[in-house]
């Protein structure tokens, strides 16, 4: 039986080896037709190379706003985050203090008799 799921699990690794070496050939065919199309680019007139260089701009900045964003979100979860932890350890803070103050009590209490 553990011989059957060595011999999986040995064939799911060259599977999934076999399948990364695809997807390494695809992307690397997929960045050749790129460098390939840029190099045969056809001369825009100078309105649509304004326009484009327009949108260009455009997208960098909402790229850096995107990222300001998710930096903003990153910092108000780790935030929140750490002051869910704080109230959870001030609980448990207080639990444990009026557990301690119990058994002090019954300490007293049978102290006393």
């Amino acid at each position: 039986m553990q011989w059957r799921k060595v011999r999986e699990a040995q064939s799911n690794v060259i599977f999934l080896e076999k399948q990364s070496e695809l997807k390494k050939i695809e992307l690397v065919e997929r960045d050749l037709e790129s460098k390939r199309l840029m190099e045969n680019v056809i001369p825009l007139p100078q309105d649509q190379q304004e326009r484009l260089s327009e949108i260009r701009e455009e997208t960098s900045k909402l790229m850096h706003k995107v990222g300001f964003l998710h930096s903003e979100i990153n910092e108000r979860v780790t935030r929140l985050e750490a002051r869910t932890e704080y109230e959870k350890l001030q609980k448990l803070l207080e639990e444990i203090e009026k557990k301690e103050k119990q058994i002090e009590k019954k300490g007293k209490s049978k102290g006393g008799k």
